[in-house]
């Protein structure tokens, strides 16, 4: 099942022509097989994925800020994709890679085990109808999806302005126990300076929502999925 319909979206000229410029310094064409990581950025660094970039404006936001480690985004709406390579190439960037696919698929044919330093899912959609909360992103299995992509110690961090949805991830997050560890009290006290506010998070603020950041660190102990 899905956790988000493929919008269409209208597509400014810029980012069409972002697209079409730039896809080839940045993106990551479908393929089958696991990337091969270091040769994709043309060096061993730390990795970070985020899945759901929206715009783009956190991830290239921190990839801006951390040039030590490299990032990749996914994201299926591809205004958002247009969007974030125009940002990259303005901003100078080397460090960030992009795919325009389905983040599951992606995790579990392209990104190999143990290979990331740091997952992060900001405000993914909330499916705030009762009846669609099944297609949530995070759900059990997807978690231990992403356990198997993480190395030990590292590090998955959520942030979601739904009330519901925040307890949800906690109720998942506490059935796996065996494979994360809270990093601190949860939800944390403030948003974490690595995170920039985002669009969604700004909206959600003015709609008197509150915002949760959820922070973890994954175990040693191996995956059975």
């Amino acid at each position: 099942m899905r956790s988000f319909v493929r919008r269409g979206g209208r597509i400014t000229a810029g980012q069409q022509r972002a697209l079409e410029r730039l896809w080839p310094r940045f993106g990551v064409d479908p393929g089958q097989g696991p990337v091969d990581l270091p040769a994709l950025f043309g060096r061993d660094a730390p990795l970070t994925l985020e899945i759901g970039f929206g715009n783009g404006e956190s991830l290239a936001w921190q990839a801006e800020r951390m040039p030590e480690r490299d990032f990749i985004g996914i994201e299926v709406h591809r205004p958002g994709v247009g969007h974030l390579l125009g940002e990259l190439e303005r901003r100078g960037l080397r460090n960030v890679r992009v795919f325009n696919e389905d983040a599951v698929e992606v995790l579990e044919t392209r990104i190999p085990p143990a290979s990331l330093d740091t997952v992060q899912v900001f405000f993914p959609d909330p499916w705030h109808k009762k009846r669609h909360h099944k297609r949530r992103l995070i759900r059990p299995d997807f978690v231990r999806l992403l356990a198997s992509r993480l190395r030990p110690d590292g590090r998955l961090h959520l942030a979601t302005d739904w009330e519901d949805y925040a307890r949800q991830m906690l109720e998942v997050m506490a059935a796996c126990a065996d494979l994360f560890a809270p990093e601190g009290p949860q939800p944390l006290d403030s948003r974490p300076p690595a995170r920039p506010a985002t669009r969604f998070e700004r909206r959600g603020e003015r709609r008197g929502h509150r915002v949760s950041d959820l922070l973890y660190r994954r175990t040693g102990v191996a995956v059975s999925r």
